[in-house]
């Protein structure tokens, strides 16, 4: 058995607050960024992306697995498991999203922690884009990279705005499967507030 592929691991049901305090890592929040955007990988091939001990990454990554943020693929071979992110739906909802109640103050600060991570990867990424660019085609040079783009809306029309691009996003997400010219392209999304709080 040792030599054939297991049935894929499901994410396992979390209770979300616990998905929270365990993605509040720095190696964890990274493993979990560099499967998103990558695709599936090895204990092996994540440690030598992020630079740390495959030790360290398999253990981590079984902890991302024990909250629902992660998942075997089955496709590995004997103890070389094959990772992957788990499915967004259910990434979220391991990471509390769809519960009302509040947060405690721990879960409040791990969440804080997690958006400043969020920003330094995204920060790391465009820096990486910026320096990269001047080896890709013009025409990506010009749809790739840093935009803003300034809306007035209620609180409501601004949930609508983001259900329509993720809508958008969504019906993009595999259009491009099969076809050699296309590229893998990450799209953040931030809507900030300008106007202060009344």
């Amino acid at each position: 058995m040792s030599g054939m592929a297991r049935p894929a691991q499901p994410a396992p049901p979390s209770d979300g607050r616990g998905a929270l305090r365990t993605l509040a890592h720095p190696l964890r929040s990274r493993l979990l960024a560099e499967l998103r955007v990558h695709g599936q990988a090895t204990a092996t091939e994540l440690a030598a992306a992020l630079g740390t001990h495959t030790g360290a990454t398999s253990y981590h990554l079984r902890r991302l697995a024990e909250v629902g943020l992660v998942e075997d693929t089955g496709t590995g071979g004997g103890r070389r498991r094959v990772w992957r992110a788990a499915p967004l739906p259910e990434a979220a909802v391991a990471l509390g999203r769809s519960e009302d109640e509040p947060l405690d103050e721990d879960e409040a600060q791990a969440v804080d922690w997690l958006a400043q991570d969020y920003l330094a990867h995204f920060g790391d990424r465009a820096h990486a884009w910026l320096r990269a660019r001047a080896e890709w085609g013009l025409t990506w040079q010009q749809v790739c990279g840093l935009e803003d783009h300034t809306v007035q809306v209620t609180a409501e029309q601004a949930t609508a705005l983001r259900a329509e691009l993720l809508e958008v996003l969504e019906r993009y997400r595999r259009v491009g499967q099969g076809n050699p010219a296309a590229k893998r392209v990450v799209v953040y999304t931030c809507a900030l507030p300008v106007d202060r709080h009344a």
